[in-house]
């Protein structure tokens, strides 16, 4: 079944992905649209200038991206060359692939925590999840390598509560700085989860402390390598990227009906690229968070309102039916519709599953509600939230009405195996009570043939 899920997600991906392969393959501005940043770091990996010039010219090194994605970018141009068609394909192919092994985690994580029936839909759900089918083949990107690494981190921890063996919280800390040297912006979350797990050990009266300095020491040995090149580059510490002060700046006050100003970056403006070239990458966004700060400072009302509304357009789709706006995004009506409909859902399953089992299902709660929070304080893109895509399909999908025969979670199950089992009525007691109106005093009780009389005695379990 889950080969028939996955097959059957790939298949419909491809599909969609012969619509808009020539997406990628413009042209314009020296194919910009091959992977933006991330297709320019890769170029000059594979053009061997090392990890640098994010944009338009060799401005030197970077640590604008991580270098997980750019490096399975570079590898892809070293084979099939540099923006060509066939290095499209192979990489457009890969993120469908990928999008499609991620129904297996979901189907797990779904059967752990709310059974079999749950699990087999939200498995369908997400190969038949439109934003799972368009987002994967319309821009290379890291989001659905982090998406896939996330519900395998999430699968983990679900059974971190119990399990004391050292390679599985190896494993833990392994995926985790696999998926901050993939998408920094997932780390939101490990807190969150960290801190569940710790509060569940304690429940439990189990030690907490060294198996998660197994996890941490393997975090660090993983993250290590990438840090100590930032230093050495930049003399400074950078833990993971440098442009956090752009994207702050992307949020402020400035002219236009957009979520984003880009024009405010050097993408779209020639003085701001002009302004990159002269100070340098980290100088440069220095200054842009800086005027952040500043225009924070200056409009702290504007700026909170804003956030709100960040906050809303992330969980609904919803930012402004400007028609100036609309034209800028015209698939965001759709969008609202079917984004909204998905959180009320999820929403909803939420409320239920926590009613059901607060402590053991409230890490869904702490993925939704923690991975955004980034985008909130800074700028939002309509492909952000995917990363928790599938936990909004696993809660829609723990709406449905329970079938006849209801099938346990391992969380139900683990609950009732802790719990006092509680002793049944015997049917030596149904006896007694039944005989009791005929006994009479030094009457003799009669047991049903086949019984023994030590089941008069004690109740059966």
């Amino acid at each position: 079944m889950l080969l028939r899920m996955v097959l059957t997600a790939l298949v419909i991906r491809l599909v969609v992905m012969v619509f808009l392969l020539d997406e990628q393959l413009d042209p314009t501005r020296d194919h910009w649209r091959f992977g933006y940043e991330t297709g320019r770091i890769a170029r000059s990996i594979a053009e061997g200038r090392g990890f640098s010039s994010p944009l338009f010219a060799d401005t030197g090194p970077t640590a604008w991206m991580t270098p997980v994605y750019p490096y399975m970018v570079a590898g892809v141009f070293k084979v099939f060359g540099v923006y060509t068609k066939t290095s499209a394909i192979v990489l457009v192919s890969s993120n469908a692939l990928i999008a499609s092994l991620t129904c297996i985690p979901i189907f797990l994580i779904a059967r752990k925590s709310f059974g079999e029936r749950v699990a087999k839909w939200s498995g369908w759900g997400w190969a038949f999840c439109p934003y799972a089918i368009y987002f994967p083949v319309e821009r290379i990107w890291e989001t659905w390598l982090a998406t896939l690494l996330l519900c395998l981190i999430f699968l983990i921890t679900l059974d971190l509560e119990r399990d004391d063996r050292a390679w599985r919280w190896a494993l833990w800390g392994l995926l985790w700085g696999a998926t901050a040297l993939t998408s920094p912006a997932v780390l939101s979350v490990l807190p969150f989860l960290a801190g569940w797990i710790v509060y569940q050990r304690l429940r439990r009266g189990r030690s907490w402390f060294g198996v998660n300095a197994v996890a941490a020491v393997v975090f660090i040995v993983v993250v290590s390598p990438w840090i100590i090149r930032n230093y050495q580059v930049f003399h400074r510490f950078i833990p993971f990227r440098d442009n956090m002060g752009l994207v702050l700046r992307l949020g402020v006050k400035a002219e236009g009906v957009h979520w984003a100003h880009y024009e405010l970056g050097p993408w779209h403006n020639e003085q701001e690229w002009t302004e990159f070239k002269q100070q340098g990458e980290l100088r440069y966004m220095d200054t842009k968070k800086q005027q952040a700060l500043e225009s924070i400072r200056e409009y702290p009302g504007w700026y909170v309102w804003t956030s709100l509304r960040r906050a809303v357009f992330l969980w609904t789709g919803y930012w402004s039916l400007n028609r100036e706006y609309l034209v800028q995004e015209p698939l965001d009506l759709p969008n609202i519709a079917v984004c909204t409909v998905l959180t009320i859902l999820a929403l909803l399953g939420l409320g239920r599953v926590l009613r059901a089992d607060f402590a053991g299902h409230l890490p869904y709660a702490l993925v939704l509600f923690s991975f955004p929070l980034i985008y909130y304080m800074t700028s939002p893109e309509v492909y952000y939230r995917r990363p928790i895509d599938p936990f909004f399909v696993i809660l829609s999908l723990a709406v449905l009405p329970k079938s006849r025969r209801k099938q346990k979670s391992s969380h139900e199950i683990a609950a009732s195996s802790t719990r006092p089992e509680k002793l049944r009525p015997s049917p030596a007691l149904d006896v007694l009570h039944c005989a009791a109106p005929a006994l009479g005093r030094g009457a003799k009780l009669c047991v049903p043939e086949g019984m023994p009389r030590s089941a008069l005695l004690s109740p059966t379990r």
